[in-house]
């Protein structure tokens, strides 16, 4: 895991100190809200429905139990006992008092963490896979490139203020549990013909009001180019980026517009300059982030038997634990979608559990995943029992990943300001109407995703159902789409028709699986048998 040297520590402190003063002067009416909005905002900081919000970054997912504790403790002292993991691999805290904010980043910055560039039109928390550095279809560890995209756009002068907030995710294998194609940029590292391990790099995705899928850019970027390349990508973009037009801002609109053909080469012109300013690393710095992702001290000879003689247990050994590419070791996920619960949320003493369990079973090491929940990555196999037990004590062990329980949505008009409708309520409902685990493993992997409205934070559009909340006329309403996905077959979910209540759209789910139970072949999920067969059934069975 990386560890801040003295420059990281020291941007951090600065950052903190400067926020104290902002806040000072905002709270003794020297600076107005229009004054201090961009600046709170460069930190973190949104005022939403009722109450500040802070957004605390998580780097690539991976936090330590220290940090993990101090989450916790910030949880219990500065808001309702509570953290809400994102689809974003950050922390938001929904009910922070502003006079407060300096204190929390201040105690943040202690476990080398931070809230800078969680917000802004500039470039967001560099996400990763949450599997990196353990998955068995690893082709590299995709981390160090992620943290020196970190330390190269933090408060990079350039792309401080760009047309509009730009997202970057960087995996290491074929399966893509990042959604890369539907970033601003997604890298995927892979081999070439010869063997190299390089770059495959998507520009010109993401969802939102106009929800897109990242063309290829680049098919192969030797290593060595790394920077550069995002260098010039980013600097077409901001030079060509629209600023007049808040809808049309993102880098998509721009590949869109002028076609992937076109932007490839901007790109590679500017990429004649860029590769020319010694922007890369020199191998020895990158040797040395590299370092702090070295493989932990894995025992060998473990034996890779568990007892399953426990049903429970063994469900959820099946269902939440996945291969680890080291012999005896496995990758646990902890489910934060109990059933009728709010997905993303853990208590403050679940928090301090989970990181418990990471500093004894998991070589201190946890990740938050895009599906909101969290992730021990290196878990010796005899160990999984205890860690199920714990979990179970703690209402952390649902066995439902992947499954259509495990819900994202985003907090919706219970919090954001800029939400038409109620996600968790939903998401709740829906949770209880395929509460029976026995149901949620016969429809097999179904992704259903909530957002409370057009900006798509509960990513709706990468759903294999997704539901869209909108105000029809001052009432919640509710549009149902079919067919989406964020993996390696990214496609955009399409709405099916018109939208209903929030009892309707429950119900209208059920009747959709009973068309897919009834029509899928052996083997087929929700998305495979949509795919085949078509819209038609489903709207007949919906709509009648």
């Amino acid at each position: 895991m990386y560890q801040y040297d003295q420059y990281d520590q020291a941007i951090v402190d600065a950052r903190v100190e400067e926020f104290r003063d902002q806040v000072r002067r905002r709270l003794s009416g020297e600076m107005s809200e229009d004054q201090f909005k961009p600046l709170r905002l460069m930190n973190g900081l949104y005022l939403q429905l009722h109450a500040y919000m802070l957004r605390v970054a998580i780097p690539y997912g991976t936090l330590s139990g220290r940090q993990m504790h101090m989450l916790a403790h910030i949880a219990r002292k500065y808001d309702k006992d509570y953290g809400h993991f994102t689809t974003r691999q950050n922390l938001q805290y929904n009910w922070i008092k502003l006079a407060d904010a300096p204190d929390i980043l201040a105690e943040l910055a202690t476990v080398e963490m931070h809230a800078i560039q969680t917000s802004g039109n500039c470039i967001r928390n560099i996400s990763s896979d949450q599997y990196a550095g353990a998955a068995a279809d690893e082709i590299e560890d995709p981390r160090p490139w992620a943290e020196l995209l970190r330390q190269w756009s933090t408060f990079h002068p350039e792309f401080s203020y760009l047309p509009r907030k730009f997202k970057i995710a960087v995996i290491g294998s074929e399966e893509d549990r990042a959604a890369v194609r539907l970033h601003d940029i997604g890298l995927q590292i892979h081999r070439n013909e010869a063997g190299e391990t390089g770059f495959r790099v998507f520009v010109g995705g993401g969802m939102g009001r106009t929800p897109m899928i990242a063309p290829v850019i680049r098919d192969f970027l030797p290593k060595t180019d790394f920077l550069a390349y995002m260098e010039a990508c980013l600097r077409v973009y901001n030079r060509h980026g629209r600023r007049d037009n808040l809808y049309k801002a993102r880098i998509k609109i721009l590949v869109h517009e002028i076609g992937a053909d076109e932007y490839r080469r901007q790109v590679e012109e500017e990429f004649l300059h860029t590769r020319t300013l010694g922007l890369d690393a020199p191998q020895a710095e990158f040797d040395r982030i590299a370092a702090h992702f070295a493989p932990p001290a894995f025992e060998s000879g473990l034996s890779d038997e568990i007892d399953r003689s426990d049903p429970d247990f063994a469900l959820w050994l099946d269902q939440q634990v996945v291969a680890h590419k080291t012999p005896g070791y496995a990758i646990v996920n902890i489910s934060l979608k109990p059933t009728g619960g709010i997905p993303g949320d853990a208590s403050s003493a679940q928090i301090d559990l989970m990181a418990d369990l990471a500093e004894a079973y998991s070589f201190d090491e946890l990740r938050v995943t895009h599906a909101q929940n969290i992730v021990l990555p290196h878990v010796r196999k005899s160990d999984l029992y205890a860690i199920w037990q714990k979990l179970d004590a703690a209402g952390l062990a649902t066995p439902n990943l992947d499954l259509v329980g495990d819900i994202i949505a985003c907090p919706g008009l219970d919090y954001c300001s800029l939400a038409n409708a109620r996600s968790i309520p939903l998401a709740q409902k829906i949770s209880e109407r395929f509460g029976a685990i026995e149901r949620q493993r016969d429809l097999g992997e179904l992704k259903l995703k909530i957002s409370g409205c057009i900006n798509a934070c509960g990513h709706h559009h990468a759903g294999h159902i997704g539901i869209l909340g909108v105000d029809r006329k001052g009432e919640e309403n509710y549009q149902l789409s079919f067919g989406g996905s964020g993996a390696e077959d990214a496609s955009l979910a399409k709405i099916i028709g018109p939208g209903f209540s929030e009892d309707g759209v429950v119900d209208a789910i059920e009747k959709a699986v009973n068309v897919y139970t009834a029509l899928r072949n052996d083997g087929e999920r929700f998305v495979d048998t949509y795919r085949r067969v078509g819209e038609a059934p489903f709207k007949e069975a919906i709509y009648g």
